[in-house]
């Protein structure tokens, strides 16, 4: 594994030849021939990764877990091992350090890193759209009706400085809310969620599938703003919104061009499966307990947002710019600052992974 620490200079170099794309816009040097198919994949040398998940159970990080079911880690001659963690906030740091060679979380991540002097760069999209939902405890629905009044509210999300915070203060910004105006509360998502809006800790929350299907069968809450699909997340957040990426270490990128290529090519492959097969498909390939019991509710939850998770693996044309002038305007610790979204993401090696097949 590289454990070099990050330089923002090489960080520079590798990324120097950045340039505005018809997909919205950056790449870092052309990846090398080499690893683009399965051809190649399987004559070049076995190769070892870590990759932090930010909550492997959820639906938002599906692509994770069905890459190593369908067998494209391997195809890739690559060894993945997985590791769970509560939040892509916790995975960003661990990949900073050099404990793991990629996270998987929220892009927004990567801009905020860069504000601190830091650098990560997102390789393959996941998501396009969130995949999220604020839900709303029934107990307080009586009071709470719109995002507008939500002032003074408890407000769970999974982790203090996760995207699902970021997330929740654009909504509230959208409505001239400031963050300082509610309680934010981190109650993590599954179980731990739905106890909070049970418990009354939080009058509201941001979270994922399938903790959103549960809460509302469970007759705990309802939705109140939906992000689960690309529409519904341009009428709320207005403008498109990529969410769950694979971010790494923009050193590693620039000196392991080769593995950083056949593990997008795994993870293109697989979002070309998700996008030509059913829900209930997909469901087959999970293990059980991601469905804790209720696979046609986790069937159903799915199918609702389908359309959230790429096609390609390429950034959407103003998704970056929209993060950013989310960002700027309404987190607290981005006002001001100054993100060069060439150093946040790269086409590059998605683009090379569709034309390879």
């Amino acid at each position: 594994m590289n454990k070099a620490k990050i330089s923002i200079g090489l960080a520079t170099a590798a990324l120097a030849a950045a340039c505005g794309s018809s997909s919205g816009g950056t790449a870092v040097s052309a990846p090398s021939a080499a690893g683009s198919t399965g051809g190649s994949a399987a004559a070049a040398a076995p190769t070892d990764l870590k990759i932090m998940v930010g909550g492997i159970s959820k639906q938002i990080y599906l692509p994770n877990k069905l890459t190593e079911a369908l067998g494209y880690f391997k195809e890739q001659n690559l060894n993945v091992t997985l590791i769970d963690e509560a939040s892509g906030q916790s995975s960003e740091a661990q990949v900073l350090t050099g404990n793991v060679d990629a996270g998987s979380g929220s892009y927004n991540h990567t801009q905020e890193i860069q504000a601190q002097g830091k650098q990560l760069v997102s390789v393959v999209q996941l998501q396009v759209a969130p995949g999220e939902a604020l839900m709303v405890n029934n107990r307080a629905a009586a009071k709470i009706h719109s995002a507008s009044d939500l002032t003074g509210a408890n407000m769970g999300v999974t982790e203090l400085g996760s995207g699902t915070q970021t997330l929740s203060t654009a909504i509230l910004g959208k409505v001239g809310i400031a963050p300082d105006k509610v309680h934010f509360v981190p109650v993590g998502a599954g179980n731990t969620f739905v106890a909070g809006m049970q418990q009354n800790r939080i009058a509201a929350g941001m979270t994922t599938e399938p903790t959103i299907s549960t809460v509302v069968k469970k007759g705990v809450g309802k939705v109140l703003v939906d992000l689960r699909t690309p529409e519904s997340t341009k009428a709320a957040l207005g403008g498109e919104y990529p969410f769950i990426c694979l971010f790494m270490n923009p050193t590693y990128v620039s000196s392991h061009q080769d593995v950083v290529q056949r593990l997008v090519n795994a993870y293109v492959k697989t979002l070309k499966w998700m996008s030509s097969h059913t829900a209930a498909e997909i469901t087959d390939q999970v293990p059980a307990d991601y469905y804790a019991g209720d696979k046609a509710a986790y069937i159903a939850a799915l199918e609702g947002q389908k359309a959230s998770f790429s096609t390609d693996g390429l950034m959407p044309a103003s998704g970056a710019q929209t993060v950013l002038d989310i960002e700027t305007k309404y987190v607290p610790s981005m006002k001001g600052k100054t993100v060069d979204l060439t150093k946040t993401y790269t086409n590059d090696f998605a683009t090379k992974a569709s034309a390879g097949g």
